[in-house]
């Protein structure tokens, strides 16, 4: 079993060598334009179109919460669009983050990383706009990550 590290800097410039997965979180509703997902976009394009295509066309895809989409954005890197946030708002109903679909989604970031023999690489997912609390995303990370020993690295942005 691995550790995660963490470091501070931009989850948009991961470091270490060879095949690495930026993972985040997205929204169920196709909604793209607020926190981490900016500096993906200012990064490479890709990304948030390959999002919205899915989104879009999502009543004949697998799009929905627990589904992840991988968007390949140079040789050795690949996005992960995780979609594990219902709606955008806090409100009565609490906060948008959703555990189990987070849960879902990191299996299947574990079997890609492995195929790929990938690092994977990411900010406090669930943590910002979705509104989650990192206390319980990092056991979700270490169960399906580090216990595959994947190397994990989370990035804490100055």
């Amino acid at each position: 079993m691995s550790e995660i590290r963490y470091v501070r800097g931009d989850a948009t410039s991961p470091q270490g060598k060879g095949a690495k997965i930026i993972v985040h979180v997205c929204n169920d509703l196709g909604g793209w334009g607020k926190g981490f997902v900016l500096a993906l976009s200012r990064r490479w394009p890709e990304p948030e179109a390959a999002y919205r295509s899915w989104h879009r066309d999502r009543a004949r895809n697998d799009f929905g919460l627990g589904a992840v989409q991988f968007v390949p954005v140079s040789p050795f890197v690949h996005v992960a669009n995780l979609v594990g946030q219902h709606g955008m708002r806090r409100g009565s109903k609490g906060v948008p983050v959703r555990y189990e679909a987070i849960d879902t989604g990191l299996a299947t970031v574990a079997g890609h990383a492995l195929e790929l023999g990938a690092s994977l690489h990411m900010p406090r997912i669930g943590c910002g706009l979705a509104g989650g609390t990192w206390s319980r995303i990092e056991p979700l990370i270490e169960s399906r990550l580090t216990a595959r020993n994947l190397s994990v690295t989370v990035y804490d942005f100055d």
